[in-house]
């Protein structure tokens, strides 16, 4: 079998960390703009104002603004059929809450369509991702309030309606589950509170946040809702970064909590996205956690016809989940759990684990029977260049080439995957840490962690071999 005829094989950015062109064009600052750097061990800054003295790694990040041509020419030359981007909120309302677009932004995006179709590659565009118009933090407290929905739609309203020939694949909001955590305060969500500027140690108010994050349900139903109005052909799908985690143990104790973990990590947002309406253990939760969400009449059934089309998620690493807090534990996308002694970590101490991902896959086929697609997946790692400027990345041609394998025997079990972008494939900021160094790529940014470099791109190994994985529909794997 293997994977299907106009598969979507393709790469995946965010604005934030890959655009750059901060202040240019007409573009407002977003909660993004506003993040120091950091590193692996030394937490980024959340600042009121841009200090003098704290590099900002988001402003410039990989210089896309000035080099969209180039980077999509790269692309094509891998043979992407599909290109995951977003779209800067702030490069159209600078502070959210206007009410007529700033036409430059929107222009500069009319180029990048353009550019991406003169070479065949189809746009898969995410509205949100990790960058909330910071104007709307300070004066909102951004989606804790409900007027923020009315100003999200008439973004999408302006976009769907102005790209409505140019793309047809969108997600909402980026890993929107991130909202369920308290990193999600800031980072998803565009809550600043009071307290430490430590990016991983914000002060965490569980009722603001499962109430933005309500906000953000309503505002992502009544976005899919617009959309299919102005053009029935688009395809509206959700955004999960999926944890996938195993019970450390037989303990009953374990499974048990392994399985309320994965419950509101993973299901609480699925479900509402893809069903319509809340699961059957939010109630219990809320009551636990003395969270009370408030319900405007007609948001129950905004929500049940505003589900979406497909289901995107991010899939990096797996973790184990015990009742015993003496366990080693260890690091992992926006969460960690205990270390699981069958697997190898990456750079960042993140568990590499292939067979989890068809894991997933099936478990969420399962559940949903819609369309998925995984639209985040990837390797970070220190990449040495060498004297010649070659770049031997082995070590993501591994880690990609077992994953794409396991992604095949899912398809093989029944699975309806419909496309793959492994993320940065250029390299980029990183969202957790700032850095430049944590690299995905498979085109080589001549950047470091503090901005200083000529910005050049150059091809590492995995992009030859992506562009044969490509070729052969992921037949050749070698």
């Amino acid at each position: 079998m293997g994977f299907k005829e106009g598969f979507l094989w393709g790469g995946a950015t965010a604005a934030n960390q890959y655009e750059g062109g901060w202040n240019e064009g007409g573009k407002g600052l977003s909660a993004a703009d506003m993040m120091s750097n950091g590193t692996h061990t030394t937490p980024r800054q959340i600042t009121r104002t841009l200090e003098e003295g704290l590099y900002y790694p988001n402003h410039k990040a990989s210089d896309f603004y000035h080099r969209y041509k180039e980077d999509i020419a790269l692309m094509a030359e891998m043979g992407f059929k599909t290109f995951r981007m977003s779209i800067a909120w702030t490069r159209i309302f600078p502070k959210g809450n206007e009410t007529e677009p700033n036409e430059e932004g929107l222009k500069f995006y009319d180029n990048v369509f353009d550019e991406l179709h003169k070479y065949g590659i189809e746009p898969l565009v995410t509205i949100s991702h990790y960058e909330m118009p910071f104007y709307l933090t300070e004066n909102y407290d951004s989606w804790v309030s409900r007027e923020v929905i009315d100003m999200f739609v008439r973004y999408c309203e302006v976009i769907f309606n102005r790209y409505k020939d140019k793309v047809t694949y969108w997600l909402t909001f980026n890993e929107i589950n991130c909202g369920t955590m308290p990193m999600g305060n800031y980072l998803s969500l565009g809550i600043l509170n009071e307290g430490t500027r430590d990016f991983t140690k914000q002060i965490d108010i569980p009722q603001l946040r499962f109430q933005a994050l309500h906000h953000q349900f309503i505002a992502s139903a009544k976005a899919v809702q617009l959309g299919h109005s102005i053009n029935p052909e688009f395809k509206i799908g959700c955004m999960i970064a999926y944890m996938q985690n195993y019970p450390y143990t037989c303990h009953p104790q374990d499974v048990l909590k392994c399985q309320k973990l994965k419950e509101m990590g993973n299901f609480y947002c699925g479900d509402v996205q893809v069903r319509g309406e809340y699961p059957y253990f939010a109630k219990r939760y809320w009551e636990e956690n003395d969270i009370h969400v408030k319900m405007e009449p007609g948001d129950e059934e905004i929500l049940k016809n505003g589900t979406v089309d497909f289901y995107s998620f991010s899939y990096y690493m797996s973790n184990c989940v015990s009742h015993d807090p003496n366990l080693e534990g260890t690091a992992g996308n926006l969460m960690g759990g205990v270390k699981n002694p069958y697997l190898e970590s990456s750079d960042w101490g993140w568990q590499i684990d292939p067979d989890g991902l068809r894991y997933t896959l099936n478990e969420l086929y399962a559940r949903y029977q819609i369309p998925l697609m995984v639209v985040e997946n990837g390797l970070g790692a220190f990449d040495k260049v060498e004297s010649d400027g070659s770049i031997h990345d082995e070590y993501r041609i591994d880690y990609l080439r077992k994953h794409i394998r396991c992604m095949e025997e899912a398809v093989n079990d029944g699975v309806d995957l419909i496309g793959y972008t492994p993320w940065g494939c250029i390299d980029l900021v990183s969202a957790s840490t700032g850095e430049m160094g944590k690299r995905y790529g498979f085109v080589y940014v001549d950047s470091d962690d503090l901005g200083n470099g000529t910005f050049d791109r150059s091809r590492k190994d995995s992009f030859y071999w992506y562009k044969k994985v490509i070729e052969s529909n992921g037949k050749d794997l070698d």
